[in-house]
């Protein structure tokens, strides 16, 4: 919302951990974010191992092809929250950089083979599939299956419009990583900092701004619903 206000700074979560690292009380609170992150992670490690809702009846009898499906959903979240643990981390050690950057250097690093390059497209297409997994999560509602009380219409207004927003902001992820790759350009691959930033130039950009700020945002609301009714 800042960017869109013209405001300086990150849009991705690298913007956010700055501000806080700034002050002695925000550092702490980044250790106890990059705590938070690392329970959530091995949560998500022991659901790969052991299935989702293992506690549910007849659960622990599915092996078929969406228990190994949950399973590997399961541990790649556990990879992103290892990531932010590890963001985290660093930022209250006083070691933080823009995400933005370090997206842009690696990018450029793979691009510099041929088999780079086909790494970075088969990244983007993986954004996107999982940015379009989203949008189609939220405007079908799947997202309640991930709750024990469902029909709460605050959790489903924010769960609906924050997957959708969330989704569309990958999939606009994952755009720009091909991109990248097609114009030579890593510096357009620098993650969600560039797909936010990259709003500002197009007609309405300051409401499209608004929209994926409001989309995020109420993702983080729904998370909130999750902590206390998510289906362990």
């Amino acid at each position: 919302m800042r960017l869109a206000f013209g405001d300086g700074g990150s849009a991705d979560q690298s913007g956010a951990l700055g501000m806080f690292a700034d002050s002695t009380g925000g550092r702490i609170a980044l250790w106890v974010a990059a705590v938070a992150f690392a329970g959530l992670a091995l949560w998500r490690f022991a659901e790969a191992i052991v299935g989702p809702h293992p506690a549910e009846p007849g659960r622990g009898d599915n092996d078929g092809l969406e228990d190994w499906v949950d399973r590997g959903k399961a541990f790649s979240v556990g990879l992103v929250f290892v990531g932010f643990a590890w963001t985290a981390a660093r930022f209250a050690m006083g070691g933080g950089t823009s995400s933005g950057e370090q997206n842009a250097g690696l990018t450029a690093r793979l691009m510099e083979s041929g088999a780079g390059k086909f790494v970075v497209v088969v990244a983007g297409l993986v954004i996107i599939g999982v940015g379009g997994y989203h949008v189609y999560k939220g405007a079908r509602r799947k997202f309640l299956d991930d709750l024990t009380v469902a029909g709460d219409r605050g959790a489903t207004v924010a769960g609906v419009i924050g997957y959708c927003g969330k989704g569309t902001v990958l999939v606009g992820t994952g755009v720009l990583v091909l991109v990248a790759v097609a114009t030579a350009d890593p510096s357009k691959a620098s993650g969600l900092d560039a797909t936010v930033k990259s709003l500002s130039g197009l007609p309405a950009g300051q409401v499209l701004m608004l929209l994926a700020a409001a989309g995020i945002a109420a993702y983080g609301v729904y998370c909130y619903w999750l902590t206390r009714f998510a289906r362990m």
